[in-house]
C-alpha cells in the first residue's frame, strides 16, 4: 500500500551515492538500516504493519448480533489487528505437516465433501490459539500463524519492553496439542506437546525453524505421530541475541533444579508410604494415588492436576460450575485390546478442555479447580463406586464443618452424614443417598491425606482432617516443591476458559428444523401425514428453560404457567402427551435416533389418530468452551376417539 519496496530503492540508491562516493568501501546491512531509520521509512512501516488474527478467536463482545437470527453462514472474517511495537511478541507460524503416517492411505478429500480434520490448539501464558482445521493427511497443510505476547497480564512488566535476559528466565513453554475431528464430529487428542521456544533467543536475525516431532498419547506415548514445521520470530527484532551455549546452560540448570526437586519429593513420599502402611497392614489396598500419569505418560504427583481456577465472568456460582464440567463428554481413556484394570490417564487442562471429553479425573480435577476459584475448601476424592470400580469425585467442607460430596460426572450433589458403627441398632442411620463405597485419600492443591480410619467404607468415614489418628497429612512444603507456585518449569500452566462460539438461538433453529424434517421423513415412511403446530412448539420454551434451571441451580420453577399455557392450547376432548430429552451434544440424527429408541417418545412420533397436531422445541443452553446442553421435548395433541 505505501509503495515500501520503491521508497526503499531510492533511499539505498542516494545512501549509495553519498557513501560510495570517494573510496567505494563495502557498506553494511547495519549501514543501510540507519539510513532507512533516519528518513523514518522503518517508523512508517511498524506504524503501518498489521498482524491478521481470526476474529472468531477474540472474545466476541465487538461484534453486534445480528438483528434477527438468521446468520449467513460465511467464513470467519479476518480482522487486522496492529502489533503494538512497544511490545514484545513472538510470532509462531506453523508450516505444515509431515510424515503424520496413519493417514498415509486417506483418498484426497473431494471439495465439499466432509473429511476428518486436525486441529491445533496453543496456549501460552494465558493466551489461546486454535488453528483453523485441516484435512488429515500424510502432510497435513497446517498453514497458521498465531501472535502470542510474552507479557500478558503480568502486572508491572506489561508497559515496558521486554530484554532478551527476561524472557530467558521465562520457562513457560507453549503447549500445543493436536486434535483430530472425524466426519461425525467426534474429537481423539493425537498428540500434546511442550514447546522449547526460547532457542529463538539465540538464533540468527531472531528466526528459527524447528521441526517438532509429535509423539502418541496414553498408551502410545513413544510412538512418533508426525513431524510439524515450526517457524519461531521475535518481533520486534532482538537487539542482542544471546550465544547458543547462554541458553543451553540456562536449559540445563533448570532441567537439573526441576529433577532434584521431583527427586527429593519421590524420597519423601516413599518414606510417606512407608509410615503409612506401618500403621495398618491391610492400607496397601487402599486407593492411595500419589503420582498420576498425564496424557504423555510422565508421572506427575496428583496434587499438580489441581490449582485455583476462576472463570471470569463466564461463569457466576460453583452450581454453574458444576453443570459445566458435568456436560463435558464423559470417555474413558481408550486401551487397545482386553485385559483388565483401568487404563491411567489424567489429562493436562487444556487436552481435555481441547477435546471437549475425558475421564472421571479429568472432571473431578477441573470441578476442584473451579470451586477452589470460587473460595471454597474442595479436595478431589480417589476411592471407588459399586462393585469396587475406582472412581473419583469431589468434595467440599463447610466452615460449620458439613461435608458436601459433587459428582463431577452428573452434577449432583450428597450431604454427608458418617454413620456411627457404634450406635446401638435402635438407632436409627440414614441411608446414603450418594453412590461411592470407599475412599482412600483426598487431595488438591496445597494438601494430601491419606485415610487411615479402621475402615475406608465412605459411609463411616469421619472427614476431621485436622485429626492425624484419622488422616495422615503430608507435608505442605514437600507438595508445594513440586506444585506450582513452587515454580517448576515440567507442570505445565492452566490455560485460561474460552467463552463458547456457539450461537445458541441459531443452533437451536437450526437442529429445530433438522428434526422436523426427520420426524416428517419418518412419519412419511409410516404411511403418516405431519402437520406442525407452529404456537403449541413455542409453548414448550418454559419448560425446557425451567429443565436447565433446575439441573444448575436445584430449583424448579415456572412449571405453573406451562400447565395452564398447555391446557388453554389443547381444547376439550384432545389429548395432550410431551416427551422431554437432555442430550450434550448438537447432532440431530443422533438425537432422533436415540429419543425412538424410547417407547413413550415413540408413541408421540409415531401418533394416529384424528386431528394429530405435532410440535417439536429445541433449546440449546451454551457454556464455556465448546460444551452445550441441548434440550429437546417433543409433544402431540389429538381428539381422543373412543
Amino acid at each position: 500500500q505505501m509503495d515500501v519496496h520503491g521508497r526503499i530503492r531510492e533511499v539505498l540508491a542516494e545512501t549509495i551515492r553519498e557513501e560510495l562516493g570517494p573510496e567505494h568501501q563495502q557498506l553494511s546491512t547495519e549501514d543501510l538500516i540507519k539510513a532507512l531509520r533516519q528518513r523514518g521509512i522503518i517508523d512508517d512501516v511498524m506504524k503501518e504493519l498489521k498482524f491478521v488474527t481470526d476474529v472468531n478467536e477474540k472474545e466476541r463482545t465487538s461484534a453486534p448480533k445480528p438483528a434477527t437470527h438468521f446468520v449467513d453462514r460465511e467464513p470467519p472474517v479476518l480482522k487486522k489487528t496492529n502489533i503494538d511495537p512497544t511490545r514484545r511478541y513472538l510470532y509462531l507460524q506453523v508450516l505444515g505437516g509431515k510424515a503424520f503416517l496413519e493417514h498415509l492411505q486417506e483418498p484426497e478429500p473431494l471439495p465439499g465433501q466432509i473429511c476428518s480434520t486436525f486441529t491445533l490448539c496453543l496456549h501460552f501464558r494465558n493466551q489461546r490459539f486454535r488453528s483453523k482445521p485441516v484435512p488429515c493427511a500424510c502432510e497435513p497443510d497446517f498453514h497458521d500463524g498465531f501472535l502470542l505476547e510474552v507479557h500478558k497480564d503480568s502486572l508491572g512488566d506489561g508497559s515496558k519492553m521486554v530484554d532478551t535476559t527476561t524472557m530467558l528466565s521465562i520457562c513457560d513453554p507453549v503447549h500445543m496439542v493436536l486434535i483430530k475431528t472425524d466426519t461425525f464430529g467426534e474429537t481423539t487428542l493425537v498428540a500434546s506437546y511442550f514447546l522449547e521456544w526460547r532457542s529463538v533467543l539465540a538464533a540468527e536475525n531472531g528466526v528459527t525453524n524447528v521441526a517438532v516431532e509429535l509423539l502418541g498419547v496414553g498408551t502410545e506415548s513413544k510412538v512418533s505421530v508426525g513431524v510439524l514445521n515450526i517457524r519461531l520470530e521475535m518481533y520486534p527484532q532482538l537487539n542482542k541475541i544471546l550465544s547458543p551455549e547462554i541458553t543451553s546452560t540456562q536449559f540445563a540448570l533448570e532441567h537439573q533444579k526441576t529433577a532434584e526437586k521431583e527427586r527429593l519429593f519421590l524420597v519423601y513420599a516413599k518414606q510417606w508410604w512407608r509410615e503409612y502402611l506401618q500403621i495398618r497392614p491391610t492400607h496397601n489396598t487402599r486407593l492411595v494415588k500419589i503420582f498420576a500419569q498425564d496424557e504423555n505418560g510422565v508421572n506427575r504427583p496428583v496434587c499438580s492436576y489441581v490449582r485455583p481456577l476462576r472463570a471470569g465472568r463466564l461463569l457466576d456460582t460453583p452450581r454453574q460450575a458444576a453443570r459445566f464440567v458435568s456436560i463435558l463428554g464423559y470417555e474413558r481413556a481408550p486401551v487397545i485390546g482386553g485385559g483388565g484394570g483401568k487404563p491411567e490417564q489424567w489429562c493436562t487442562l487444556l487436552a481435555f478442555l481441547c477435546r471437549n471429553k475425558g475421564d472421571c479425573e479429568d472432571h473431578s480435577n477441573l470441578l476442584c479447580s473451579l470451586l477452589l476459584g470460587f473460595g471454597l475448601e474442595a479436595f478431589v476424592c480417589v476411592g471407588t463406586k459399586a462393585k469396587g470400580v475406582p472412581h473419583t469425585w469431589v468434595m467440599t467442607c463447610g466452615t460449620d464443618g458439613t461435608i458436601t460430596f459433587w459428582e463431577s460426572l452428573t452434577g449432583h450433589r450428597y450431604i454427608h452424614r458418617p454413620i456411627n458403627p457404634d450406635d446401638p441398632p435402635r438407632v436409627e442411620q440414614a441411608k446414603p443417598l450418594y453412590p461411592y463405597r470407599t475412599v482412600g485419600c483426598i487431595f488438591n492443591h496445597q494438601k494430601f491425606f491419606g485415610n487411615c480410619q479402621p475402615s475406608d467404607a465412605v459411609e463411616v468415614c469421619v472427614f476431621d482432617l485436622h485429626d492425624e489418628s484419622k488422616w495422615k497429612p503430608m507435608s505442605a512444603e514437600a507438595i508445594k516443591s513440586v506444585c506450582p507456585p513452587g515454580a517448576t518449569s515440567s507442570v505445565p500452566p492452566f490455560p485460561p476458559l474460552c467463552a463458547s462460539t456457539t450461537d445458541a438461538a441459531v443452533s437451536s433453529n437450526e437442529m429445530e428444523l433438522q428434526l422436523r424434517v426427520l420426524v416428517s421423513e419418518h412419519r412419511k415412511d409410516l404411511g403418516l401425514s405431519t402437520v406442525w403446530d407452529d404456537q403449541l412448539s413455542y409453548l414448550l420454551s418454559p419448560a425446557l428453560a425451567a429443565y436447565e434451571l433446575e439441573r444448575t441451580a436445584g430449583v424448579s420453577a415456572g412449571n405453573e404457567e406451562f400447565q395452564d399455557a398447555v391446557r388453554r392450547a389443547v381444547p376439550d376432548g384432545h389429548t395432550f402427551k410431551g416427551f422431554p430429552i437432555h442430550f450434550v451434544h448438537r447432532n440431530a440424527r443422533r438425537a432422533f435416533a436415540t429419543c425412538l429408541r424410547s417407547p413413550f417418545c415413540e408413541e408421540i412420533i409415531c401418533c394416529r389418530g384424528d386431528q394429530v397436531r405435532l410440535a417439536v422445541r429445541v433449546r440449546v443452553f451454551t457454556y464455556p468452551e465448546s460444551a452445550c446442553a441441548v434440550w429437546i421435548m417433543f409433544a402431540s395433541k389429538y381428539r381422543s376417539v373412543l
